[in-house]
């Protein structure tokens, strides 16, 4: 692959973009529903304020905006053929619960600062610059996805799958905490539900998709460095778990007798960890619990739990699940209970594109040049061998998105892994060599095109 201009401009020029990214991300945590954290969820007043926001910002770099069917916010930087496909670059804008500011929203704002590297502006005949345009056979779109996290409605990538064409008008029906369908807030948000399959791409307006994230895993932190590519995306399976006991006086009850439906839902969360602990690339969540009645003097007669299983390969993922359900029914039958659930998302792994993954790590490539940022920060490693491949535990819209284009991936050091939590973090240089490293990968991309 050859060299791009960007090797010309000035790493000052890679950490003023990155300075605005941060400034950006700032500015977005502070439109919360809830004082004093970090909470933005699909459909609700704050969505619309940050579509609002982010719509501003890409406009301001010559995209063409527009709000989809779904609510995504997409800004589009044409081709010189108004007809060729383009490149999508872009992440999520919603959050999880008293989150941190950088999952997801990161990525869409580096993408907008890659337009800014990449357009070509053409001078019109009276001197006036005419509309802002791609350099490439492809022209590039900037997505903001309205709902990878899932934590309204419980669904995840809602926004994307309608992108990709695979939204089923049976999750019109989910409900919120508060009760209201996925239906009635479409409504209230100003979208028809009734048109929700505009929001549909086909795959041949595609060239494919990448997207820049923090790792939300502590690999790169404990290698000292600061970009990898990313090889997959976790397939993932969540289920709502039911374990039926029987409710008793706490005081006249003879343990002989009880069926207390909280001790087998413990043993059955201790037995997910102890049976994916020892898998590779396994990891099992329980993170939702409840006890009812409820009452500190009555045994447990019911226990709900959540269990987020998730894996490299769908076939692992799937033994280990029979595994589990295996183990449940030993522990429940000692206990004299009886258990059943409800799968509520399956997701396939995502493998990314070859092609994808090769252009993402020639612009990790490009930035291994030593240097610091004015935060102290370590611009370049320095390294000379192939950059890091990383397998992504965490879901990502990519995951829906690989439905109908090539998916890449790009990932930025996490410090320790801290993620979905307020003190989540990505420093100032990172991000700096990221910009550089996304927009470096997309021209790499764009000369790839040209000779095909």
């Amino acid at each position: 692959m050859t060299a791009t201009r960007l090797g010309a401009l000035e790493p000052a020029i890679f950490e003023l973009a990155a300075r605005r990214v941060m400034a950006r991300c700032d500015e977005l945590a502070r439109i919360t529903s809830t004082p004093g954290a970090i909470t933005r969820v699909h459909l609700s007043p704050e969505h619309a304020r940050v579509n609002r926001l982010a719509a501003e910002w890409m406009r301001e770099v010559g995209l063409q905006t527009r709000q989809d069917a779904a609510g995504n916010q997409l800004g589009l930087l044409p081709a010189a053929d108004p007809e060729a496909p383009v490149l999508m670059l872009g992440s999520h804008l919603d959050t999880v619960v008293d989150a941190g500011r950088y999952d997801g929203i990161v990525g869409v704002l580096m993408a907008i600062e890659v337009v800014r590297l990449l357009q070509r502006r053409d001078d019109d005949t009276s001197g006036v610059d005419a509309p802002a345009r791609s350099p490439f056979g492809f022209g590039l779109e900037v997505a903001a996805f309205s709902d990878e996290e899932g934590a309204r409605f419980g669904k995840a990538l809602l926004g994307s799958s309608a992108v990709a064409g695979t939204w089923d008008d049976a999750w019109w029906e989910l409900e919120d905490p508060d009760g209201t369908t996925l239906h009635e807030a479409a409504l209230e948000f100003g979208l028809d539900p009734g048109r929700v399959s505009e929001a549909a791409r086909r795959p041949s307006e595609l060239v494919g998709y990448l997207e820049a994230h923090i790792e939300q895993g502590p690999e790169l932190h404990a290698r000292g460095e600061p970009l990898a590519v990313v090889s997959s995306i976790a397939s993932a399976r969540r289920f709502q778990l039911v374990v039926e006991g029987e409710a008793r006086h706490a005081g006249g009850t003879p343990y002989d007798m009880r069926r207390d439906a909280l001790l087998g839902a413990s043993e059955a969360a201790l037995a997910v960890e102890r049976i994916c602990s020892t898998q590779h690339h396994i990891i099992g969540t329980v993170g939702q619990f409840e006890a009812f009645p409820g009452a500190m003097n009555i045994v447990p007669g019911e226990a709900r739990f959540s269990l987020d299983l998730r894996g490299e390969f769908d076939g692992e993922r799937d033994r280990v699940w029979d595994q589990i359900s295996r183990e449940l029914d030993d522990i429940m039958g000692r206990r004299r209970l009886r258990w059943h659930t409800r799968e509520v998302h399956n997701a396939p792994a995502l493998f990314c594109a070859p092609l994808l993954q090769d252009v993402v790590g020639e612009g990790i490539r490009s930035t291994l040049v030593p240097g610091t940022a004015a935060d102290g920060s370590i611009l370049g490693s320095g390294r000379t061998e192939d950059p890091t491949t990383l397998f992504s535990p965490a879901g990502h819209d990519g995951m829906a998105i690989g439905a109908i284009t090539d998916v890449g991936m790009l990932f930025m050091r996490n410090p320790d892994g801290v993620s979905h939590h307020p003190d989540e973090a990505v420093s100032l240089g990172d991000v700096a060599l990221g910009i550089r490293a996304l927009a470096e990968a997309v021209a790499h991309l764009g000369a790839e095109h040209r000779r095909t």
